[in-house]
């Protein structure tokens, strides 16, 4: 069981060095090769960072941890938003969350939080008959968003966005930077994944080991695959601090945060859904 601790505490530091310092300087480096806005990269940064997630709601619904896969994602969830409000408070950005867009979207991410939460206390299964609903949702949900920012920050993001980019130097091989920053994501998210799956393994056998409860295990679960995450929420609010912008700073956080926790309960939940069905 030592080797199983020191495993899992080797593996818990990886994820934070590799989404610190890997993944959110190839998210910078895609944004100002291909002049994303602030919206989509927050919306490729919560893809990313659900790897995780996906890793070990397959693996627990393959086992025949349906159970942990959903408490997985409801702590991954409800943790995504502890430390987005976090990343809000301590980057003192709470005036900023008032524009009409931001709020919409959390609401949105509230209901990613409560609506599981209601499935199992209404003791509703989670069967191949609930992932046509899911899916739907998930595209009422980024429905919303996207004419949500349409009509509250259009205008306002299109200036900033317009200053930073008279600010910014023009990329050089630009072609290259693309290309280079995308297969280098696509490696990050794949060591997440391996990452992922070795420490969703020793948190297991440590479960096991010290007769750990299921649900305990999902929470557990949860907290850790949610460090991408935290990181970040602080780093896209720390980077438009510099440009003076700190509305595009939460406009990115807030979209991370949306896509991550709406790919959780919609998406990689659905996936678990029908890898339980076929494999248990």
């Amino acid at each position: 069981m030592l080797l199983e601790s020191i495993k899992f505490l080797i593996n818990s530091f990886l994820i934070v060095i590799i989404a610190k310092y890997i993944l959110v300087s190839l998210l910078r480096k895609l944004a100002e090769a291909l002049n994303l806005s602030a919206k989509t990269v927050g919306n490729i940064a919560g893809i990313a960072t659900s790897v995780p997630e996906l890793l070990t709601v397959s693996f627990s619904a393959i086992t025949g941890l349906v159970s942990a896969s959903v408490y997985n994602i409801i702590s991954s969830n409800v943790i995504n938003f502890l430390q987005y409000s976090a990343s809000i408070f301590m980057n003192h950005n709470q005036k900023v969350i008032k524009n009409m867009a931001i709020r919409i979207d959390l609401i949105l991410v509230s209901i990613t939080i409560l609506f599981p939460i209601l499935l199992l206390l209404v003791n509703i299964e989670f069967s191949l008959s609930i992932v046509p609903v899911l899916i739907l949702l998930c595209v009422l949900f980024y429905d919303i968003n996207y004419n949500a920012h349409q009509l509250y920050l259009k205008k306002e993001n299109s200036q900033i966005q317009e200053k930073i980019e008279q600010e910014k130097k023009w990329v050089k091989g630009k072609t290259k930077v693309v290309v280079l920053s995308s297969f280098y994501l696509l490696l990050t998210s794949i060591s997440l994944y391996v990452i992922g799956n070795a420490l969703s393994h020793s948190l297991a056998t440590l479960a096991t080991f010290f007769h750990i409860p299921e649900t305990m295990l999902g929470i557990a679960l949860g907290f850790i695959t949610s460090i991408p995450e935290l990181i970040t929420f602080f780093e896209s609010q720390k980077h438009y601090r510099k440009a003076k912008n700190d509305l595009l700073g939460v406009v990115e956080a807030t979209n991370n945060l949306f896509t991550s926790n709406v790919l959780n309960l919609y998406v990689i939940q659905s996936i678990g859904i029908i890898f339980y069905t076929l494999f248990s």
